[in-house]
């Protein structure tokens, strides 16, 4: 059944939007495409949350220089990446990330596995979910089942990530909406509703000060 595409309290989650991912001499691990617009638009929607009062939670993945915590990640297409000691591991200086922000550093793909992200969650008292960065296909797919299955309502801002490849971008997008009618979601949706909080906010503050 249809929700709302903001339910309670909202918290907008930013997975892995990172300077980089693996080492200069690792083959690259796939994307779909430039990642102009996934910056662009999440530098707006982290904005336009913070404008509105929603929290936002930077997801960072990272590995042990040793890679004793790679686990099964490696038998795959990705090679060595988001190591601890390379410096193109730390969020993108591009959308805007602050030192006091939220920030989860993760070891596997989903940002709930192996981390305190839901207890900080629980803490903020959130209740819709609002996913963007990458990629669609692992680790925003990943952290969308894990949050549906957390009994989150969960939304992904489709033109605020990115896939391996557009085939796969699409099935992944295809299988959260499966999940939750109504969980695919535009950056326009979305600044659009916080700018609507965001009023509300002003006109609470206002009539409580009168």
């Amino acid at each position: 059944m249809r929700q709302e595409m903001i339910v309670g309290k909202p918290v907008l989650v930013v997975i892995d939007i990172q300077k980089g991912a693996g080492p200069p001499e690792a083959p690259p691990i796939p994307h779909m495409g430039p990642s102009d617009e996934l910056i662009a638009n999440a530098r707006k929607l982290i904005a336009a949350a913070r404008a509105a009062d929603v929290p936002v939670v930077f997801i960072q993945e990272a590995h042990r220089p040793d890679l004793v915590d790679f686990g099964r990640e490696l038998d795959g297409v990705e090679t060595v990446h988001c190591l601890e000691d390379n410096p193109l591991t730390e969020i993108s200086d591009e959308i805007g990330f602050r030192p006091d922000d939220y920030f989860i550093r993760k070891r596997r793909y989903s940002a709930f596995f192996g981390s305190d992200l839901a207890i900080l969650l629980k803490g903020l008292k959130a209740e819709t979910l609002i996913l963007i960065g990458g990629l669609t296909d692992v680790c925003v797919h990943y952290t969308f089942a894990d949050a549906h299955q957390s009994d989150f309502y969960t939304r992904v801002v489709e033109d605020c990530v990115i896939g391996s490849s557009y085939p796969a971008h699409a099935a992944s997008l295809a299988a959260m909406e499966y999940l939750q009618t109504g969980a695919r979601r535009t950056t326009e949706e979305l600044l659009t509703a916080f700018a609507s909080l965001a009023g509300n906010d002003r006109s609470l503050h206002m009539a409580t000060a009168n």
